[in-house]
Parts: C-alpha cells; sequence; structure tokens
C-alpha cells in the first residue's frame, strides 16, 4: 500500500495572500517553491576520455614549450596554452561525480539548484557544481512507544512501524532541515492522533484499535503521507507494531475482559441447556413415556438446568420409591 499525496492540488492559505499552503517560507516572506527536475549530465566515461585527451595535450605543449624556452626559441606561448589546457582539463575532471543504484545526486550552481541526477554509474555534471548524494532506497524505521489515553479515556502504549522513501530529492533537501528527523517526529505525532481517535477495543460496532488493524494502519498511513509530503517524502506502508494497556490499568482490563469471555460463555451455555430441556419435554410427551403435571415439569426443567449448567460434575440421587406420594 503506497500512500502519497505528491499529485494532490495543495491548499491555499488565505492568510499568505492565496498562496498554496505547506510550503516553506523564504526570510523575505515568500514562498519557497522548489520540485525536483532533471539536471543536465552525459556519459562520465566520455568525459573522462576527453579529460585525460586534454591532459596529455597539455602536458605535451607544456614540455615543448619548457624545452623552447630553455633553447631560447621562445615557448611561452606553449607553456600558456598547456598550462590553460591542463586546467580545463582538471575542471572536466571536477566534474565527474558517481551515481551508486538507490542513490541520486542534487546538483547546485553557486548556491542555486539546476537539477538531480537519477541515472546511476560515472557521470559528468556541470562544472564548478556541487553535488549532494540522497538516498531514494526504501527507509523503515519504528516510533518510539508512545503512552497515550484512547478514544474512552483509557491510557495505552502504541508504536509502529513506518515504510517510506524520497519521492522528490529537491523538497527533501532544501524544504527541511533533515528530512529523516522530520519523519520521525511528523510519525510520532500522526500515531498520537489515531490512537487518540478511536477506543482500543469495546462491545459496540465502531472501529477499535486491536480488532480493526487494517483499517487503523489505513488511517494511519494516510495520516503519515500528509505530514511528510513537505519535505518531498511518500509513505509506503505504516503497521501498528506494539499495543497494549498501559501497566497500571492491565490487571484491571484482564480482569474485565476475562469478565466479558465468562458472560459469553454462560450465555452459550443457558442457550444449549434451555434447548436440550425442551427437546427431553417434547420427546416425553410425542411418546407418551409419562404424563407430567406442571409441578412436576417444573421440578424437572430445575434439575436438568442445574446438571447441565453446573461447572461442576453433578451426583444425582435416585428414588427407589413412588414417583407420586
Amino acid at each position: 500500500m503506497r500512500m502519497s499525496t505528491m499529485d494532490n492540488e495543495p491548499a491555499v492559505d488565505e492568510s499568505t495572500g492565496g498562496e498554496p499552503a505547506g510550503r516553506p517560507v523564504g526570510v523575505d516572506g515568500t514562498r519557497v517553491d522548489i520540485t525536483e527536475r532533471r539536471a543536465w549530465s552525459v556519459d562520465g566515461f566520455v568525459g573522462l576520455v576527453v579529460s585525460l585527451a586534454l591532459a596529455g595535450v597539455a602536458a605535451w605543449l607544456f614540455i615543448r614549450g619548457a624545452v623552447a624556452a630553455d633553447a631560447g626559441e621562445g615557448g611561452i606561448a606553449g607553456i600558456v596554452g598547456g598550462s590553460l589546457l591542463g586546467l580545463v582539463a582538471l575542471v572536466l575532471l571536477a566534474c565527474l561525480t558517481v551515481v551508486a543504484p538507490g542513490h541520486t545526486k542534487v546538483v547546485q550552481f553557486f548556491g542555486r539548484y539546476i537539477g538531480t541526477v537519477r541515472k546511476p554509474g560515472l557521470r559528468m555534471v556541470v562544472p564548478l557544481s556541487t553535488r549532494k548524494n540522497v538516498s531514494v532506497r526504501v527507509h523503515n524505521f519504528e516510533t518510539n512507544e508512545l503512552k497515550v489515553n484512547d478514544a474512552d479515556g483509557n491510557p495505552i502504549n502504541i508504536a509502529a512501524i513506518v515504510v517510506w522513501q524520497v519521492a522528490d530529492t529537491a523538497k527533501a533537501t532544501f524544504s527541511v532541515e533533515e528530512y529523516e528527523d522530520f519523519v520521525a517526529v511528523q510519525s510520532e505525532s500522526a500515531l498520537r492522533h489515531v490512537a487518540m481517535s478511536h477506543p482500543y477495543d469495546n462491545d459496540a460496532t465502531e472501529v477499535t484499535l486491536r480488532g480493526d488493524t487494517d483499517v487503523i494502519s489505513a488511517e494511519l498511513a494516510h495520516e503519515v503521507a500528509e505530514r511528510i509530503v513537505l519535505a518531498g517524502l511518500e509513505v509506503i506502508e505504516v503497521r501498528i507494531s506494539a499495543l497494549a494497556y498501559a501497566p497500571e490499568i492491565a490487571q484491571a482490563m484482564l480482569q474485565r475482559q476475562q469478565a466479558s469471555a465468562i458472560i459469553a460463555a454462560r450465555e452459550k451455555i443457558v442457550d444449549g441447556a434451555v434447548g436440550m430441556v425442551d427437546s427431553a419435554l417434547r420427546q416425553l410427551e410425542a411418546q407418551d413415556i409419562v404424563e407430567l403435571d406442571d409441578e412436576r415439569k417444573a421440578a424437572m426443567v430445575s434439575n436438568l438446568l442445574v446438571v447441565l449448567c453446573s461447572e461442576r460434575g453433578t451426583t444425582p440421587v435416585v428414588n427407589t420409591g413412588s414417583l407420586y406420594t
């Protein structure tokens, strides 16, 4: 399940003159709107061959000029030309960068974002630019175990595993300070909000944290995705990894669950016993085995219910005398 709001239109914030909400604000009050685009790059091996060729030509010109100057035949042009050509070769060599699989290079030219290189391998980019490595591999982490109150006010301990990745390298680099810390804080905030919106468990038909894990996971993924879209990140999956009552009420809640289970079991036992007694009376009357008046029917029903509903085995008392006194 991949949750992302990258393609949604941003909400409008009227307090900023109709600018889209959720974008970082610059020091001059303007909105910073940087999105990822592809940077110019060529095959690095071609650039490497060209750089080495220029370096070789530069060395040849410099040596030839130095020899000519030593012989008093000039050679200044060769030395200057070789030096300049060598400088160009060094600049071109500095343009080479290696992009590993699952990583990208965010390219800046004198502080200005000019694009992102996603193609892996040896690449040559714009000269005199700086490159920052940004991983686009799938990340996952487990939040701290949080202690919150559920919708019924019961304290619970809850934690979740968040699976996410970088979708927009430009926003991840320039919109937030540290996007990994940003994901961790926003995930805990979303987890706290979802946990406070639903009860841990109850007998009603509403969504509960313990009984509707798929619904809670989908809601939690949506909450996290909405919070981290600002940083150019997307959520792949969120699952609850730990869920329990807080220690101070765990024993009381366990007793309540045990009482509920006992009541449910008793109801089933009573329903079965009533059905068995009714069946016995019907068969006795249908087969005309014995005629019982209302008083003796009541006694028989009472005895059968005691035997069938008792927690322990009963010891019957056999009447060897007459049925009627």
